[in-house]
């Protein structure tokens, strides 16, 4: 099952981008045997400055058609990360081809994308920085495939 980031914002050199480029190789590397992966990062900018709508709209383009779509927004679902490893292999079982996460700006994701999600996650009852998002998702993607593999890297 390919993963695929939509995210709001491009994202520079530095801690952040190293941070996500790790767990990303990470990921690929771990879930190639489980089903899991390529791991792909879309990023997107609305220079024309069209605000959460336009924002949806480029969002839209990177959903591959059928893949399950998880919004991340700070009024989603709050699991633990055996539980988001659950829904990874449990989409992966059904035979879905592609799974797309997507991370708005700073206002968020428009309500019609929203409402759109097969999921909407929240890491918390905080508001996250949408570039820490990015990167606190992708190291729960490589939690997830390793909590699957049998890892010792989850120890909960």
């Amino acid at each position: 099952m390919r993963v695929h980031v939509g995210a709001v914002g491009r994202l520079r050199a530095g801690p952040e981008r190293a941070l996500i480029d790790d767990y990303a190789a990470r990921f690929d590397k771990t879930g190639r045997g489980l089903g899991l992966g390529p791991f792909h990062l879309h990023e997107v900018e609305d220079k024309k400055g069209g605000g959460m709508t336009a924002e949806a709209a480029l969002l839209d383009r990177t959903i591959p058609k059928g893949a399950i779509v998880v919004a991340l927004d700070e009024r989603g679902e709050v699991m633990t990360s055996p539980d988001f490893s659950r829904h990874m292999g449990d989409w992966r079982d059904a035979g879905r081809g592609d799974v797309a996460f997507v991370i708005g700006g700073a206002d968020g994701l428009a309500p019609d994308l929203r409402a759109r999600a097969d999921l909407t996650l929240s890491f918390g009852k905080m508001v996250w920085p949408h570039m820490l998002a990015r990167v606190m998702l992708v190291e729960q993607l490589y939690r997830a495939a390793a909590i699957l593999a049998g890892s010792p890297y989850h120890r909960a």
